[in-house]
């Protein structure tokens, strides 16, 4: 990758060809092409795309000095295959390890809510079936509910100990919401539940026709 020189001329010494740099990034070895008289920032850009490493995550040691974004490679002593030892910043370390540490909390944090979130989809749907049940008017256990509140307010006491912020807030708002709901509707059947009486069952009775009448007799002499 070339990179544009700058404008300007010394003296109106005519511009200087490509240099081959050799640069030691820890046990890795890369070899650039630039122009002579390019500035040390730019051959951080194209170390970036090399490396991975931001601008300002780089550190260019040349001749036991750490140079700067403006310094000329020229005006340094850097020459044609000329050797640069690439270090990442310390603090860019410290952030990233820090960026890792939050991303792996978020993602254990989804994880969680994830796991929450099926248990609740279960529980809902027995939630559903007693409703349909006592509907119908047929009287479900009381201690059948009580346990199902007591595995609903398990599930939201798992969802208070998850931290998190922004979309995991969100996410545990959301199926905290589903708990209180069910929660809630079974408060409501817990009452109506003692109410339900067995729906009446109508015999059908046999019915018959009327006696048969007296038979007439003939009579002789």
């Amino acid at each position: 990758m070339l990179v544009q020189k700058r404008n300007e001329k010394d003296n109106g010494v005519p511009a200087l060809l490509n240099v081959r740099l050799r640069v030691l990034y820890g046990v890795l070895r890369y070899r650039i092409s630039v122009n002579s008289q390019a500035t040390f920032g730019e051959v951080k850009k194209v170390l970036m795309g090399e490396t991975g490493l931001q601008v300002g995550e780089q550190k260019i040691i040349y001749r036991e000095r750490e140079r700067g974004n403006k310094e000329y490679l020229d005006r340094c002593g850097v020459k044609d295959r000329s050797k640069l030892i690439l270090m990442e910043d310390p603090t860019s370390i410290e952030r990233r390890y820090i960026e890792m540490r939050k991303n792996a909390r978020i993602e254990a944090a989804y994880e969680a809510i994830s796991c929450v979130s099926m248990e609740i989809d279960k529980l809902a749907e027995q939630v559903y079936a007693i409703e349909k049940s006592i509907l119908n008017g047929v009287k479900t256990p009381e201690i059948q509910i009580t346990t199902l509140i007591e595995m609903l307010m398990r599930q939201a006491i798992k969802l208070d100990n998850i931290s998190g912020e922004g979309d995991v807030s969100a996410r545990k708002l959301l199926q905290g919401k589903r708990v209180q709901q069910c929660v809630e509707t079974l408060d409501v059947l817990k009452i109506s539940n003692p109410r339900v009486k067995p729906a009446a069952v109508a015999t059908a009775w046999e019915t018959f026709g009327p006696p048969p009448t007296t038979a007439q007799w003939e009579f002789f002499n």
